[in-house]
């Protein structure tokens, strides 16, 4: 590296594991699923002087932000790569060698992790950007982009709850967002007075925004399982509480989803969720709310109604 390149920033993308890489003391993160994060995709051409990234596991998402990082990156700055074997490791060689890439490859604890200099000549970049960007969707009448939760269909416990749904009044949340399909449904009622939308992906919030056209939805790109943002007094909220992460079924998602949505309501204040038939929620109801009641179960979900 150059002593001119020593000055350009270096890159971050994902929550890496601690046991394969450690990125540089002030490294700038662009994941869209860190709150706050730069977007990657306004990062000036070769302004990178290297990057590390734990890939996305979804084709698409996953050749656009390896696109958008090369694009990105000085000449012959480095880009080291590492995604789980069977959640796109096993592609990373071969996607990076389409663009124009030499890559070396190496496995460590059930990673495949691959180093590539961006070269002079770059190939095939525009197509696999343009590929993963935000878009309308046709069929659900959504704007959404790759790596969206359900992004390019309508989730069925959404779909369940959102049948279901009562006219709701007064200030509520909406609670992992996604695209506002959800909020949609609640913003029908004329008695919403506020619906604050929240998603800790910042390419779900964007997208609802785009599909949100309604002076009482506020939007927010943070974490659920974040001491902030601070939401007081609800009158209701509802959500379809995440049981993944990173693609790994983790049960505290829901219950942490929960508890913050009882931490919301007022007394006297609903929550309504839909969950898989098989998370046994309520037992984490129970203790936080004073009345908690089924309301329907259909097609491997259910959906309650909790009242604090």
């Amino acid at each position: 590296m150059s002593e001119g390149e020593a000055h350009k920033p270096f890159g971050v993308f994902g929550s890496l594991p601690r046991e394969l890489a450690t990125p540089p003391a002030h490294a700038t993160q662009f994941s869209p699923l860190h709150p706050g994060a730069a977007p990657l995709a306004a990062c000036p051409e070769g302004s990178l002087a290297g990057m590390i990234m734990l890939a996305p596991p979804g084709t698409v998402e996953r050749r656009r932000a390896l696109a958008l990082a090369l694009r990105a990156l000085a000449l012959d700055a480095e880009l080291v790569v590492m995604a789980p074997k069977d959640k796109g490791g096993s592609r990373l060689a071969k996607e990076l060698g389409s663009f124009g890439c030499d890559v070396t490859e190496s496995v460590k604890h059930h990673h495949r992790i691959c180093s590539a200099r961006r070269p002079a000549e770059l190939v095939c970049l525009e197509d696999a950007m343009n590929e993963g960007t935000a878009r309308f969707v046709d069929e659900i009448g959504f704007w959404s982009q790759p790596g969206i939760f359900s992004w390019d269909r309508i989730d069925p416990g959404s779909a369940l709850l959102a049948s279901v749904l009562p006219d709701l009044a007064g200030s509520g949340a909406d609670l992992g967002c996604g695209y506002g399909f959800l909020a949609r449904a609640i913003l029908k009622s004329e008695r919403v007075k506020r619906l604050v939308l929240v998603d800790i992906d910042g390419r779900a919030v964007e997208a609802a925004r785009l599909n949100i056209e309604d002076t009482r939805a506020v939007f927010l790109w943070a974490d659920v399982r974040a001491a902030t943002p601070v939401l007081t007094g609800l009158d209701f909220v509802a959500m379809n509480a995440p049981f993944h992460d990173g693609g790994i079924e983790d049960r505290d998602l829901g219950r942490i989803f929960i508890q913050r949505a009882a931490a919301a309501l007022r007394k006297g204040g609903s929550c309504w969720l839909v969950a898989n038939r098989h998370l046994p929620y309520e037992a984490v109801m129970a203790p936080l709310f004073k009345e908690v009641r089924p309301v329907t179960e259909q097609r491997g979900f259910k959906v309650y109604e909790a009242v604090r």
